[in-house]
């Protein structure tokens, strides 16, 4: 369900006429323009959708006559329409305000143009109706990458974030971390509003990063680009020390790439952390260090094999 008082504050969209309704049954995040409706096609009509009437749609209402456009009017709002959103700053003729009003059908105006807007509100719904979860563990921001921190409790993963906020990173969540798919390929995690910049760290309590080392150290939202698991180091256990096979967590249906983080006394988990978020930035750059090593080794063993011919 999507909340009009929400919608209309994000657009920031001006009310023309009031409606008693206060959340709308949208299922899909996109618009509907009906010049194809005020035309009389109904074949097919998007009415589940927020309408957008852009400068043809007005012009052609314009220059019906009012008879028509009122009957034509009626019939468009006998759909039960979420919400009708006039763009350009245009003015909305009465007749139109009239059928909205009788149906209960909020009608909205906006100075943006209807490109402007379409693109805007489909952000904003696609925001809104996106599948999420909630997951245990701390977001932060590595230079840009988003990183997850995962692993039991106590395992340390709030103090290595503090030390990386100390290196001018960024807090995004502690604890508790939303997260929504906002495309097929895209997560984006977010702190809940009630905890939003504190931080627990055990043995001083609760603190807040905001005040504590400025707006600069903390971020609303990020997108997640990397997960590390962090867990205590068991003696022999095989850890990757190569890189040279990626590893991928599964969140809401979207692969991240992981990778798991040995805890021990001695290591800075904060410098591994941001070497990690470097190094992923390589790769998407197309360089791979461990693959670099590798193709140095390739060829010096051919090499070794031609001269021993």
């Amino acid at each position: 369900m999507i909340q009009a008082a929400d919608f209309a504050k994000a657009l920031e969209l001006t009310e023309l006429s009031p409606s008693t309704r206060k959340e709308w049954d949208i299922r899909t995040a996109d618009l509907n323009r009906p010049g194809m409706q005020f035309c009389g096609f109904y074949e097919y009509f998007a009415f589940e959708r927020p309408q957008v009437i852009g400068k043809v749609e007005m012009t052609y209402l314009e220059n019906l006559e009012p008879k028509a456009r009122r009957a034509m009017l009626k019939k468009y709002f006998s759909f039960d329409i979420p919400c009708v959103i006039i763009c350009r700053g245009m003015r909305a003729p009465e007749d139109l305000l009239k059928a909205a009003a009788a149906r209960d059908i909020a009608v909205y105006q906006t100075d943006m143009v209807t490109t402007k807007l379409t693109f805007t509100a489909i952000n904003y719904l696609n925001r809104c109706l996106a599948p999420r979860v909630t997951r245990h563990g701390v977001l932060v921001s590595v230079d840009g990458i988003g990183v997850l921190l995962t692993g039991e409790s106590g395992v340390g993963k709030s103090e290595a974030a503090l030390e990386l906020i100390r290196r001018g990173h960024q807090l995004v969540a502690d604890d508790v971390v939303d997260i929504c798919r906002v495309s097929d390929t895209r997560l984006v995690g977010e702190c809940p509003e009630m905890v939003r910049h504190f931080m627990e760290i055990r043995g001083i309590g609760i603190i807040d990063i905001r005040t504590m080392y400025g707006v600069s150290a903390v971020a609303q939202s990020r997108s997640i680009d990397l997960v590390m698991n962090m867990e205590q180091w068991v003696s022999g256990k095989a850890y990757d020390r190569l890189g040279l096979h990626e590893e991928y967590t599964t969140i809401l249906g979207v692969k991240v790439p992981s990778q798991t983080l040995p805890v021990r006394p001695g290591r800075n988990l904060a410098i591994i952390i941001e070497v990690a978020a470097r190094n992923l930035s390589l790769k998407r750059l197309g360089y791979s260090a461990a693959k670099e090593l590798d193709k140095r080794m390739q060829e010096m063993i051919m090499k070794r094999s031609q001269q021993d011919k």
